[in-house]
C-alpha cells in the first residue's frame, strides 16, 4: 500500500487519458486552425510522455534507481496503451476512429518522456555541488 503513493500520479494520469480519449467525437470541440496544425498530435505526444514520466518518477522515488531496461519497457507499455486506446476508439467510442498517426505521436511522446524524466531527475533528485 505504501508503494501506491509513488504511483498515484501515474494511475490518475492513465485513467484521465482513458476518459479523455474515449469521449464521444461530437463532445470534442473543433477548431479549423488547430485541425490544420494537427494540434491533437501534440496532445497525444504530451499525454503519453506523461505516462512514462510519472511511472519513471514513481519507480525512481521508490527504489532510488531505474535501469535503462525498465525505461525501455515503460516506453513499450505506454506505446502499447496508445495502440489499445486507438482500438477502443475504433470499436467502442462513439464518433471516434483509429488513427495510426496518433499511435506514432503516442510512441514519440513516450520516448520523449524518458528524456524529460532524465532532465527532471538531474534537476531535482541529484546532488549538484
Amino acid at each position: 500500500m505504501k508503494a501506491l503513493r509513488y504511483f498515484a500520479p501515474a494511475i490518475i494520469w492513465i485513467i484521465l487519458i482513458l476518459v479523455v480519449c474515449t469521449l464521444p467525437g461530437n463532445d470534442i470541440p473543433s477548431n479549423s486552425f488547430l485541425d490544420k496544425i494537427h494540434f491533437d498530435k501534440f496532445v497525444h505526444f504530451g499525454l503519453f510522455g506523461g505516462i512514462v514520466l510519472f511511472l519513471s518518477l514513481g519507480i525512481y522515488k521508490q527504489k532510488k534507481y531505474i535501469s535503462p531496461r525498465t525505461l525501455v519497457l515503460l516506453v513499450i507499455v505506454a506505446a502499447g496503451y496508445g495502440l489499445a486506446i486507438e482500438f477502443i476508439q475504433k470499436y467502442w467510442a462513439i464518433g471516434r476512429s483509429f488513427d495510426m498517426y496518433d499511435v506514432v505521436a503516442d510512441t514519440l511522446g513516450a520516448i520523449a518522456g524518458v528524456w524529460v524524466f532524465k532532465i527532471v531527475r538531474y534537476w531535482f533528485f541529484t546532488d549538484k555541488k
